[in-house]
């Protein structure tokens, strides 16, 4: 990468954080200034994380169970419990999506070796239901460039999670049903439906081929593994609740 293009990926990223800061969304990225590739987009995230501290987790999810995964930092300033009240001007765009995430209660560091995925599931502490809420610098994401809404740490605006289930070994993902309501009303159900297949595949390819970019995982990160429910918006005032047949619940309010 040469450096005049190192400072175009930076400056994107500045602009992005400017937007999202002065909650003044733009519609896009100028032109010379789009990411071109998902190595371009990693380059931004490292660069916007590097604004909102410590990293808690990451968000990582696959489009089919054949697609290879992508993945984006989440800041552990964005993290709460469940019934958290999100309110402000930084919750503008309020769409919503039910997910299972994994806190690791084991360090994973770089190694030479390849980590069995039987060595990332026995660093797993925990399983939880969480509702990601998405956020954008993007005025409306889905008319911008998708790389440009990728490189906006992937629309990621925050993370809430329910409680711990602890037999979650014996939950068959590919028959796991959730519901995701918003004043009561159900808006989405579904079955079985993370686009990822194979739900677990995307740990060890975060402790694995991610490595070079997540410096190793930590204990006391957050793994969260892509929507169950799509996309569903939430208006101010309303109340949230995700709903897995076994994984458990999460809620949170928009004040």
């Amino acid at each position: 990468m040469t450096g005049s293009r190192e400072q175009q990926l930076m400056d994107a990223a500045n602009l992005l954080l400017d937007a999202r800061r002065t909650h003044t969304p733009i519609a896009d990225l100028p032109p010379e200034l789009q990411p071109t590739s998902l190595e371009e987009v990693a380059r931004i995230h490292q660069e916007m994380i590097l604004a909102y501290g410590e990293i808690g987790g990451w968000k990582i999810g696959a489009g089919s169970p054949e697609a290879t995964p992508f993945f984006a930092p989440m800041p552990r300033a964005w993290m709460a419990a469940s019934g958290a009240i999100l309110s402000g001007p930084s919750f503008r765009y309020r769409v919503l999506e039910a997910e299972i995430a994994f806190l690791l209660g084991a360090d994973l560091p770089l190694r030479a070796t390849p980590y069995t995925r039987e060595e990332v599931v026995a660093a797993i502490a925990s399983c939880h239901p969480i509702i990601e809420e998405l956020e954008s610098g993007l005025t409306d994401p889905k008319t911008a460039n998708h790389l440009s809404a990728l490189a906006d740490l992937q629309m990621h605006g925050g993370f809430i999670y329910g409680p711990a289930y602890a037999n979650w070994k014996s939950i068959d993902f590919t028959k796991e049903t959730v519901t995701l309501a918003i004043d009561g009303a159900v808006r989405v159900e579904r079955t079985g439906s993370n686009t990822s297949g194979d739900l677990m595949r995307l740990l060890p390819y975060l402790a694995n081929e991610g490595a070079a970019r997540t410096d190793g995982l930590k204990a006391g990160q957050w793994i969260t593994t892509g929507s169950w429910t799509g996309n569903t918006p939430a208006l101010p005032g309303s109340q949230a609740e995700a709903s897995f047949a076994h994984a458990g619940r999460v809620t949170l309010r928009f004040a």
